[in-house]
């Protein structure tokens, strides 16, 4: 879904941040004790799985933006994953998309 650079030891580090499609369906199906993490932080190190994660700035601690999975209260469009950011902070760019 997005890709951004983290900075380890001074140095760029590509992380991708991946919605996991087969546990939003597997959620709908359980108990909410059961539910799995949908979000996926990669690294080439790590894995990570979360249900919601900030996106913050590495220089200045700021919360730029939040992705939020929120399967009991979506969103009025029926979403249940979703990026929430200030856009006084964040300006969006679109991107060629190749097929």
């Amino acid at each position: 879904m997005a890709s951004m650079g983290t900075y380890c030891g001074g140095r760029s580090m590509k992380q991708i941040v991946h919605i996991n499609q087969h546990n939003i369906k597997h959620n709908r199906k359980v108990n909410v004790s059961e539910r799995k993490p949908v979000i996926t932080c990669k690294t080439y190190k790590t894995n990570e799985y979360h249900h919601s994660i900030d996106l913050i700035c590495s220089e200045t601690g700021k919360v730029l933006g939040s992705l939020m999975y929120s399967p009991d209260k979506p969103l009025s469009c029926g979403a249940n994953v979703w990026l929430e950011f200030d856009t006084e902070v964040i300006e969006i760019k679109p991107k060629e998309v190749i097929v």
